[in-house]
């Protein structure tokens, strides 16, 4: 059975701002566009986190939800909720690892949290996920040295030109700002 896949996140940290771009594509296997108007990033805790993900669909929606209890859990503490779930993975509370991940960003942090346990907090308040992930970062990194481009608008235009360049990555893209 082929596996489904969201592709492409990218986080830009700003001016006091976090803009999280996502793209709309779904991939069945390796040469299907299954769905190309997918919302992968979204508001969570009263709308005070932006998470977006990549990987495996089904992995990400559970990754995403185990984040979401954490965060109601520790009162809205992005870094204590991201400890908290790698903590689950290290002491074999869950079953497996899962194959996803996701950015997410409150008010003042960014983060990079894996379906396998991972929590890392980005140089230079830039990362991006996914298939097109390394395009997005380069184009990203490109445009908040060398422009004055808000975060909003250096994420979308990271993805766009990611999207130009990588086939599991398309320009239907949804910003979050935090």
């Amino acid at each position: 059975m082929p596996e489904f896949k969201g592709t492409t996140i990218c986080a830009v940290k700003k001016d006091g701002k976090t803009a999280i771009a996502g793209d709309g594509q779904v991939t069945m296997g390796e040469s299907i566009v299954f769905k190309n108007n997918a919302v992968k990033v979204r508001r969570i805790y009263g709308g005070k986190v932006v998470l977006g993900f990549a990987g495996s669909v089904s992995d990400a929606f559970s990754l995403s939800e185990k984040f979401e209890g954490m965060l109601n859990k520790f009162s809205g503490n992005l870094m204590r909720s991201a400890v908290e779930l790698a903590e689950l993975w290290r002491n074999d509370k869950l079953p497996r690892r899962l194959e996803a991940m996701m950015i997410v960003a409150d008010k003042d942090q960014l983060l990079i949290v894996s379906g396998s346990g991972e929590v890392i907090e980005p140089d230079g308040g830039v990362c991006a996920i996914g298939s097109g992930g390394n395009y997005a970062l380069a184009a990203a990194r490109a445009l908040i040295q060398e422009t004055q481009f808000p975060a909003e608008e250096i994420a979308f235009k990271a993805l766009k030109i990611a999207s130009e360049i990588c086939v599991f990555t398309n320009d239907h893209i949804t910003v979050e700002v935090v």
